[in-house]
């Protein structure tokens, strides 16, 4: 199915998973026609696990008798799922709800609602100020949509925003959302512990909780029956998964996992997001190094390269901790083991030269991509709380625009040192440029373009790559 993104004016590239970073698109749900009276339309905005939450959300409804639609003015039902990372997330939610507003008006049987981390956080805001809202739900309260739809049906707000310490959603199959029927999300587990001083996450989506091993694996399973050939573990902390079965005699923590998921078959590809620089253990990056079909990609977000300014996030880690983690990476799986990060520029008393030693990591790591911000307060942050943002916009805006080319540079570098060389390609579509090339992703999670010949959306390909934008391979099939 087709995948329409919105992209917005974010000063950044399109985040990965699940870090509390956002990206810079809206995906909006395909259409499904099974001739369900009602019509469900979602747009989900920021991190992978959003997207991912929004298949759960329709495999709900899809039961309460809900068809999914691509037309905002054939919807019965119009959810947002949205996230609170940055203050211009909000801003763009606010103004989609004002949008819409024109359409509820036009269809006065238009039920809307807000879902996620704004929905938790803006609850009573949502509620008094934006009349258009009909329902809004937490992120741990999906379960309770079909009463909750109910509820307006009758006449009455749908408010659900109780966060859970066990929910996961573990027994429900998502509805694949705009799937191109090759790759997929499986959220192994929810929430965060890790009170990072600038982040909303622990508060709109609660305590960390890991998924059933078993219906992880069941999952994937379900997915390569399918044919899909490609799977991303979803977490904001993949490498704090731990799992204990009810009698105690089993335990899973996430290298154990992502062996298992490797072990479904060889032609299965495995990712992962997001890694936390305190908890990436050597015992992942050798289950890496075990199994090739565990892509060798990692986000590693650093947010700051001062120790310092380290401290004041609250990330528990050190700059020399994380340049042993990227030492360790690029010993146990090579230098050619892709790494991205997050770097916020700006956050609360940065110096000129805390700031340049931010610029300084990004050369010792040699990131392969970069999700880039300037630091946004959000209210009840510790940060918020305690800390001064006492940087100047200007300022902010100038650091991440020199973070940016710095990391832009080595990018390059490390697209271009794979120019020469083989690359095992998932073929995911026709290039967006030529309906004559297609592109797939290597390991490393490189975009990789080619001509079509033959080949097909789910092949492996082999592709010499011959040159490079800058920002993908081109190459040819061998």
């Amino acid at each position: 199915m087709p995948q329409p993104l919105l992209t917005l004016d974010f000063l950044d590239t399109a985040a990965p998973a699940a870090e509390a970073t956002p990206s810079g698109e809206v995906r909006i749900t395909a259409a499904t026609r099974t001739g369900r009276q009602r019509k469900l339309y979602i747009e989900s905005y920021g991190c992978q696990m959003n997207f991912s939450d929004s298949e759960i959300v329709s495999s709900i409804l899809f039961d309460e008798g809900f068809d999914t639609t691509d037309d905002l003015a054939n919807a019965d039902l119009v959810l947002l799922n949205t996230c609170s990372i940055r203050e211009k997330a909000e801003q763009t939610v606010r103004m989609r709800l004002k949008q819409i507003n024109s359409h509820k008006k036009r269809k006065p049987g238009m039920l809307v609602g807000v879902l996620g981390c704004m929905a938790e956080r803006l609850k009573s805001k949502f509620l008094e100020e934006e009349k258009i809202v009909d329902l809004v739900v937490g992120p741990d309260a999906y379960r309770d949509l079909p009463g909750l739809i109910s509820q307006v049906d009758g006449g009455q707000k749908g408010v659900n925003v109780l966060l859970s310490r066990e929910e996961t959603y573990a027994d429900i199959t998502p509805v694949r959302l705009n799937s191109n029927g090759i790759t997929a999300f499986i959220s192994i587990m929810r929430g965060c512990d890790n009170m990072c001083s600038f982040c909303v996450v622990p508060f709109t989506r609660g305590r960390e909780r890991s998924r059933d091993a078993h219906s992880i694996v069941q999952e994937a399973q379900a997915l390569v029956a399918a044919g899909y050939k490609e799977v991303t573990l979803l977490g904001q902390n993949v490498d704090s998964y731990k799992w204990a079965s009810a009698d105690g005699t089993e335990f899973v923590n996430f290298a154990q996992l992502l062996e298992r998921v490797a072990l479904i078959s060889p032609e299965l590809r495995v990712r992962f997001s997001t890694s936390h620089p305190k908890d990436i253990t050597d015992e992942v990056l050798h289950t890496m190094a075990k199994h090739d079909n565990i892509c060798k990609y990692i986000h590693l977000p650093a947010q700051s390269g001062n120790t310092r300014v380290l401290a004041l996030m609250n990330r528990t880690y050190d700059r020399p901790w994380y340049e042993e983690r990227v030492q360790a990476i690029r010993r146990i799986l090579g230098e050619d083991c892709a790494i991205s990060t997050d770097m916020i520029s700006g956050f609360c008393s940065e110096t000129e030269e805390e700031h340049q030693d931010t610029l300084s990591l990004i050369d010792f790591a040699q990131y392969d991509m970069g999700y880039n911000f300037f630091y946004s307060e959000r209210p009840g942050t510790l940060a918020a709380r305690k800390l001064e943002d006492d940087i100047p916009l200007d300022v902010k805006k100038r650091r991440l625009q020199e973070v940016i080319d710095r990391q832009q540079i080595h990018a390059r570098a490390r697209y271009a040192r794979m120019v020469g060389r083989v690359h095992q390609v998932l073929v995911e579509g026709p290039s967006k440029r030529s309906a004559e090339h297609l592109s797939g992703r290597n390991s490393q999670n490189q975009v990789v373009i080619f001509p079509k010949q033959n080949f097909k959306k789910g092949d492996y390909v082999n592709v010499l790559a011959t040159s490079t934008t800058g920002a993908a391979l081109l190459g040819e099939a061998v």
